[in-house]
This record gives C-alpha cells, sequence and structure tokens, in this order.
C-alpha cells in the first residue's frame, strides 16, 4: 500500500494541483494559500468525523509528538510561502529546481538519520538521479537558495512525519488547525479578488481536497516506505509537471531539460528493476510495515 500512496500523492502533484491552480490565476498567490489552509482545516474536520478517528487516540491532550506536528506545520506553510513566491516574483525556474533536488535530499537524510542502505542497483539510480539534478543546476548557472530551501524543508516534513507516530489524517488535521488562525486572520483583512464567479469559488473550496488528499497520501507513504524509496519516487512530480507545462500548455523544452528529464526517468527504471528482482525474504527489507 506505499506504494500506491506514493503514487497518489505524487501524481496529484504533478498533474491535478497544477492544473487547479492553473484555473485559479484571478486570485492572488496568498489568497490561494489561505484558502487552501481554511478549506483543507474544514474537510479534514467533516473527515475526523465520518470515519470517528478521534476515538482512537484524544489528539486535544497535549503530548510532545505535538511539537513535532506543530513543527511539521510551520515547516510546511513556510515551504508553500517560498513556493508562491517564487511564482509571484518570476522566479519559477528555482523553485523547479528544488524539486528535482528535494528527492536527493530524503536520500540523503535516509541514510544519515534512519541509517537506511541502498544496494548497487539503488546506488546506481542515485547516482543518475543525482547526474540530472547537476545537468538541472548547470543549465541554470547556479544552485539558488530558493531551490535549496523548497527541497530541504520538504524532505525535514517528510522525515518528522514519518517519525511521529499518529495516524495521518489525525496528524494533517492537527497541521491545519495550527495554521487556521494564521489563514482567518489574512481573509479577514486581505481584499476579496473582484469579478470572482461560482466556478472560482467553487474552485477555492476544492483547494480544500487537492491540498489534504495528497498530503494525507504522503504521510500514509512516508510511514510505510524507506526514505530512499520515497524520495526516487518523488521525482514523478516533477516530470509530470514538466510533461504537462510541455504537452498541455504549449511551453518549449530546452535540450538542457530533456537531459535531466531521461537521467531522472533512467535512475527511476533502474531504481523499479531492483525493486522487481527476486530476493530471499531473509535477504530483502521490507517496503512496507504494519501501520
Amino acid at each position: 500500500m506505499g506504494l500506491i500512496y506514493a503514487l497518489g500523492a505524487f501524481l496529484s502533484w504533478g498533474l491535478v494541483v497544477p492544473v487547479h491552480f492553473r484555473l485559479l490565476d484571478g486570485v492572488p498567490a496568498w489568497g490561494i494559500l489561505a484558502h487552501r489552509i481554511v478549506w483543507s482545516a474544514l474537510f479534514i474536520a467533516l473527515l475526523l468525523v465520518a470515519l470517528r478517528l478521534l476515538r482512537r487516540g484524544p489528539i486535544v491532550s497535549f503530548e510532545r509528538r505535538h511539537l513535532f506536528l506543530l513543527l511539521s506545520a510551520l515547516i510546511i506553510a513556510g515551504n508553500w510561502s517560498l513556493y508562491l513566491w517564487a511564482v509571484q516574483n518570476g522566479r519559477m525556474l528555482e523553485a523547479s529546481l528544488g524539486y528535482f533536488v528535494n528527492p536527493l535530499v530524503n536520500v540523503a537524510l535516509g541514510a544519515l538519520v534512519l541509517r537506511e542502505r541502498l544496494r548497487p542497483l539503488q546506488l546506481a539510480a542515485v547516482a543518475l538521479a543525482a547526474l540530472g539534478v547537476v545537468a538541472a543546476v548547470v543549465a541554470a548557472g547556479s544552485l539558488p537558495w530558493i531551490a535549496l530551501t523548497l527541497a530541504v524543508s520538504f524532505a525535514i516534513y517528510g522525515l518528522i512525519r514519518k517519525l511521529v507516530p499518529i495516524d495521518p489524517i489525525l496528524g494533517l488535521g492537527a497541521e491545519t488547525v495550527a495554521l487556521l488562525p494564521i489563514a482567518l486572520a489574512y481573509l479577514a483583512v486581505a481584499p476579496t479578488p473582484p469579478g470572482l464567479g461560482g466556478i472560482d469559488w467553487l474552485l477555492l473550496v476544492l483547494t480544500g481536497v487537492t491540498t489534504a488528499v495528497p498530503l494525507m497520501w504522503f504521510a500514509a507513504a512516508a510511514a510505510r516506505l524507506k526514505l530512499s524509496t520515497l524520495g526516487l519516487m518523488q521525482y514523478l512530480s516533477p516530470s509530470c509537471l514538466l510533461l504537462l507545462s510541455v504537452l498541455v500548455y504549449g511551453e518549449k523544452l530546452p535540450p538542457s531539460r530533456a537531459l535531466v528529464f531521461g537521467l531522472i526517468w533512467a535512475g527511476l527504471a533502474l531504481y523499479a528493476l531492483d525493486a522487481a528482482r527476486p530476493r530471499s525474504v531473509a535477504a530483502r527489507a521490507p517496503e512496507d510495515r504494519p501501520a
């Protein structure tokens, strides 16, 4: 199930979310962020009531793990804010580099913090992906601070969600509740964009779903998969975004980006080949563990 959750999250971020936000071009980026938080909180609250997950454990009681959830909430809010700032200030190239660098940071954290080991084919896959990132950096001329901040912040968020023992929906609910006062305060003072119609308001409400569901899937995948596996699978999102921009929105694909795309997918193919090879149960480190 870990692989299915990861596929759902990364394909959503690479295909569904970009199209959704592209349809909201008339709404300021900070307004979209605030609506994402508010409607995500409402959606998760309804989901918790429907599934009666609150009976599994009182999330309202103070525990040390809630401090980590507060930290993860602040980290993901900072990640979203920096991405939106980059979009508003014409720094999308640096932001996109961050999504290519992020999986490598996940692999590094998996090795350094969780002591995860990589087999030879997995090491080759990581090397190919790293080569693709280097090619992207060379094409851009430097490694920008925006890319590094986006990459490191989301990797740390994934590590926290892997280490904190809490149901993914409950954990995301705690995060959104922590951010809710800030979002409500912004919407209370920010002017409503003129000319918003019924479709625009429906799309704003649906940001709660397209924000919360992939994050829940990601948290569920992080609890079940090795961080290195999660890191390599994360290349699906920027790769899908690249295909979407070229095939649907007509953007040109420079040769340097085509090289990055090929190297990263070659690494993913190697990793998939290694995962498909038959190995003895004793020698195979389990990817999925009980939640």
